[in-house]
């Protein structure tokens, strides 16, 4: 199935991030929120229920994003990349079993610095995060 990730900016330009074990790489990963795309339902609609389950954040402006596609080779889903701005705690959070996720919020430059280091390494994460931020290859390959 197609899913949503989405770059959350709190009121104060802050980014929503979540940190989770993930099984296939056998460490605690850090991310923006997203999820699977129910069926029937539209990208921008499960873009903000992932957000408001996973983080307890929601956001007045959207803003679609654009998708991309995974791995082409072997796939033929989509990821719907989605801005949320103005982004405010409203909620508690509501996982999924067998979901451990922890919130926080970064700043573009710490959020960036996680990635020149090494730990910010999902593919589809960096992508979004290229739609919204300053990110230029030659910046985080010091």
């Amino acid at each position: 199935p197609d899913w949503v990730n989405v770059v959350a900016l709190t009121s104060e330009r802050r980014v929503v991030v979540v940190r989770q074990y993930r099984f296939g790489t056998a460490r605690i990963t850090l991310e923006i929120p997203g999820g699977v795309i129910d069926l029937g339902e539209p990208p921008e609609a499960a873009a903000r229920r992932e957000l408001q389950e996973e983080t307890g954040y929601t956001a007045t402006r959207w803003t679609a994003l654009g998708p991309v596609e995974p791995n082409p080779a072997f796939q033929t889903n989509l990821c719907h990349h989605y801005l949320a701005e103005d982004a405010h705690l409203t909620h508690p959070l509501e996982l999924d079993p067998g979901e451990d996720i922890v919130v926080d919020t970064l700043t573009t430059d710490e959020l960036i610095a996680a990635i020149r280091s090494g730990t910010v390494r999902h593919s589809l994460v960096v992508s979004a995060l290229s739609r919204v931020l300053d990110l230029r290859v030659r910046d985080l390959a010091r």
